[in-house]
């Protein structure tokens, strides 16, 4: 397993990826600090909340963004030895079928944290060097909180992703795929079926807005109810399957 992932990050290391993810990831907090400034010259007597700035941006990032760019980067690392023609060699190494997935999925968490860690990093920067208001230790870390809350979720929520790119080893079908899950999250923000829809379930807990109609265990039995039936799915396919 630790050698497994060892050949993983040496291969991610060579690859442009991560800077690209890098970059995609820091496209919400630029454009919602770039928004705020256009809206603070329009009306310079309106302040600006800081924790305001946060939630658009935690907004943007985890109901838009990062659904699109981690379903990309997930079809990257479980597609790549398809792509190359690599994967049939590899298994003629002893190594289990259920080690390759797991070694890709823990990587796929390191990576998708450290994205998570730079949007908001990226945020609290420019939350300090804008017209900003109310920034405080205690709102940092509240921000901190939210992020990495929906960095774990949605990292949970990409076994159906891998399924799905098991299964037609493509990308354009998981550009559909997570446009279709941004497209719902759209539909169902501000509504209390938010709380049900996995995707729009990470929002809801991580900002804690929650709805009377629907408790918070709602919101987790969605989510993880979605990721385990994606994880089992994904091991039994890949057990199971021929690769060519």
């Amino acid at each position: 397993m630790v050698n497994l992932l060892y050949t993983e990050l040496l291969k991610l290391k060579r690859s442009k990826m991560m800077l690209l993810s890098i970059i995609g990831m820091a496209s919400a907090p630029f454009l919602c600090f770039m928004a705020s400034l256009t809206k603070k010259a329009k009306r310079p007597d309106i302040p600006l909340p800081f924790k305001e700035f946060v939630s658009e941006s935690h907004l943007y990032i985890f109901m838009l963004i990062a659904v699109f760019l981690f379903g990309i980067i997930t079809a990257y690392l479980f597609n790549r030895e398809y792509v190359e023609g690599a994967l049939k060699n590899l298994l003629t190494i002893p190594i289990s079928r259920i080690s390759l997935i797991v070694s890709k999925w823990v990587l796929l968490f390191f990576w998708i944290m450290t994205l998570t860690v730079v949007a908001w990093v990226l945020t609290m920067i420019f939350g300090i060097v804008g017209p900003f208001e109310g920034l405080s230790n205690s709102e940092v870390m509240k921000a901190l909180k939210e992020y990495m809350i929906g960095g774990i979720l949605l990292f949970l929520l990409t076994t159906p992703i891998i399924l799905i790119t098991l299964i037609f080893n493509n990308y354009v079908t998981i550009i559909v795929f997570t446009i279709v899950i941004t497209m719902l999250n759209l539909l169902s923000y501000g509504s209390e079926y938010s709380a049900l829809f996995p995707w729009s379930a990470v929002r809801v807990i991580a900002a804690h807005s929650y709805f009377p109609e629907f408790p918070p265990v709602y919101s987790y039995i969605s989510i993880f109810l979605t990721s385990m039936l994606g994880l089992v799915a994904t091991l039994v396919y890949f057990k199971k399957v021929d690769i060519r």
